[in-house]
């Protein structure tokens, strides 16, 4: 079973996050791992869902605890 390949907008559908907001993450460093299939300014932009789930369970903030 392959790894499903989204779009910035099949991002923003599934997840809520607006392409520039990708955009913006990426031109940061921030943001889930990405795949540019071609080099430059046009060079169209993919995320693994696999990459876009384990950086919201990294961004998970558990409450609770000694230190809230």
């Amino acid at each position: 079973m392959t790894d499903e390949l989204l779009t910035p907008r099949q991002v923003h559908e599934r997840y809520g996050f607006s392409p520039q907001t990708l955009a913006n993450w990426r031109w940061c460093g921030l943001g889930p791992s990405y795949i540019k299939t071609s080099p430059g300014r046009s060079g169209r932009v993919k995320y693994r869902r696999s990459a876009i789930e384990a950086w919201l369970t990294a961004q998970t903030v558990t409450v609770g605890g000694d230190a809230a």
